[in-house]
């Protein structure tokens, strides 16, 4: 992708000689990629608004499973809409979300068609390797994170005050469960980033390993400040996650350190805090040959001084 520009009128560029794109053409296909990325959100947002309202009964389950939220019937009482607006925003939004997700392999690909002719074969094969892992780790958090919110709103309940109705306000609690959803998916990523430092060679198995009591520490700390649940259960169930993931990542590190044999280089097992051991046992050396000094071509040689004159005392007469 490189920045060729050559002139050849006031608002026109040619292609340069050696085939690259001029910056015009990166802008338009840039414009290109991100109209084609647009339409397939559009479109995703069509079918998700068709496909909202069976979504929103499977995010309302949790909701329906908690005590005295069932009429006489048996049936699940509705959430509360406090504007006359609510329903219909609440609409679009969970089909946004849906033609996000609909519409995710098309401007991924534009994404990606956009970005790889700047890459390397290699960088371009990982990166198809890291991309097919984030997706299973992201559905994978948003599967806990519905768990979590089942089972954590009991909890909730129970340890409120009691003389409470059951009966949320519909954005309210589609917010939490989607921000659930969303922290979940985005922290299950946390591996992810650990091997990237580790195949690009910039952190080692073993220094990844020697992080595991600051990062079981961040882990919990950070599952205290960001989940939306106050409850211990979501909290402990974000953070053992991201603990395990963790050593799944620093065992996958130790297989491709092995793999490419480091930590088998000159000095490889010494610390970077350590002294290396050298040997500092001095070889003998034998005396040299007597060079014999001689005058340099074009310099004289050095000139005695003369002897003192004697001189009488009526001399000066």
């Amino acid at each position: 992708m490189a920045f060729a520009l050559k002139k050849r009128g006031p608002n026109t560029f040619e292609r340069a000689a050696d085939g690259s794109m001029t910056l015009i053409e990166h802008i338009r296909e840039l414009r290109n990629r991100l109209f084609r990325a647009s339409l397939a959100i559009v479109a995703g947002l069509i079918a998700g608004f068709w496909l909202a309202d069976p979504v929103f009964l499977v995010l309302k389950r949790p909701y329906c499973r908690l005590p005295d939220t069932t009429n006489a019937l048996g049936q699940c009482q509705d959430l509360l809409a406090l504007a006359p607006t609510t329903g219909f925003i609440l609409k679009l939004k969970l089909a946004l979300w849906l033609g996000l997700i609909i519409g995710g392999p098309v401007w991924l690909y534009q994404l990606w068609a956009f970005i790889a002719p700047g890459l390397h074969r290699h960088e371009r094969k990982w990166a198809y390797v890291f991309v097919s892992i984030a997706a299973p780790l992201f559905a994978a958090g948003a599967v806990l994170a519905y768990f979590v919110v089942d089972k954590g709103l009991g909890f909730l309940m129970d340890s409120g005050v009691g003389g409470l109705s059951n009966q949320f306000e519909v954005t309210a609690y589609i917010g939490f469960v989607t921000n659930m959803i969303l922290l979940f998916g985005v922290a299950f990523e946390f591996p992810l980033i650990l091997l990237m430092l580790n195949f690009a060679g910039v952190a080692s198995a073993k220094r990844l390993l020697s992080w595991w009591r600051a990062v079981i520490f961040i882990s919990f700390a950070f599952a205290a400040i960001a989940t939306p649940d106050p409850g211990p259960f979501g909290m402990t169930l974000l953070a053992t996650a991201l603990s395990l993931l963790y050593f799944v990542a620093v065992g996958v590190a130790f297989l491709n350190d092995k793999r490419r044999g480091r930590g088998r280089e000159t000095y490889g097992d010494v610390g970077d805090d350590e002294v290396s051991p050298l040997d500092l046992t001095p070889e003998p050396v034998e005396a040299g040959q007597r060079v014999e000094t001689v005058a340099p071509i074009g310099v004289p040689e050095p000139v005695a001084a003369p002897a003192p004159i004697e001189r009488r005392y009526d001399d000066m007469t």
